[in-house]
């Protein structure tokens, strides 16, 4: 992955264009973390992650696992920030395999994987930081202007999620600099808690106390 810059970075704004709702599912009345395994979403919903098939929305898989930010996955394991540790989980068995700490103590939000890293968000600092999946370690900080809800590679571009009050976006930010590239504005009433892109065309976007993920369509270049 090439990690892109931009000297004189231009913003985009557009609205969001929400593809499809998905949820609220049975027993969970709150969306975390998101990720994607190449076949099924998986969704935080705090004592639960849960998979579903995003062509028919049908639940897939359930796993009872502490689950209260960002979720992410590496090719074959599952990582979910639970309070103030990540864990690593099997996926097939569900059980923990290894934690390691989380960057923001308990602050933490969004999760992703690239480059063999985890990227974690920090909401309220309004940071995202590319961790060592082994020992926690900080590698490097990026800074954002916003408070960071979900984070995503997609491309060799990094998005996350913002939800501030009213207001939220999914950004296309400058790895380098932070610098806001495009924002993606959902609409009022809208926010989003974690999120992960499919690697192609869609963000699944987590709607925090909503209980729903919607998928929202990446602009085309």
């Amino acid at each position: 992955m090439t990690l892109a810059t931009s000297s004189r970075p231009q913003t985009t704004v557009r609205a969001a264009e929400i593809v499809r709702e998905y949820g609220p599912f049975p027993g969970a009345d709150k969306i975390h973390g998101v990720t994607h395994d190449g076949r099924n979403v998986w969704a935080a919903t705090g004592a639960a992650l849960v998979a579903f098939d995003p062509a028919s929305g049908e639940l897939t898989r359930t796993l009872d696992r502490a689950c209260d930010a960002g979720t992410a996955f590496d090719g074959t394991h599952l990582y979910q920030i639970a309070e103030s540790r990540i864990d690593k989980i099997d996926p097939a068995t569900g059980q923990v395999l290894a934690s390691i700490p989380a960057p923001g103590h308990g602050g933490d939000s969004g999760l992703t994987w690239a480059e063999g890293s985890l990227w974690v968000g920090q909401y309220r600092d309004r940071k995202i930081h590319r961790i060592d999946p082994a020992t926690g370690a900080v590698l490097r900080t990026i800074e954002s202007d916003r408070f960071v809800t979900g984070v995503t590679w997609v491309d060799g571009e990094l998005w996350h999620g913002t939800w501030e009050g009213d207001e939220s976006e999914v950004r296309h930010i400058d790895p380098a600099s932070g610098a806001v590239l495009e924002r993606l504005r959902m609409p009022n009433g809208i926010g989003v808690s974690g999120m992960e892109s499919d690697g192609g065309e869609l963000f699944y976007c987590g709607g925090g106390a909503t209980g729903k993920v919607r998928a929202v369509r990446r602009p085309v270049r």
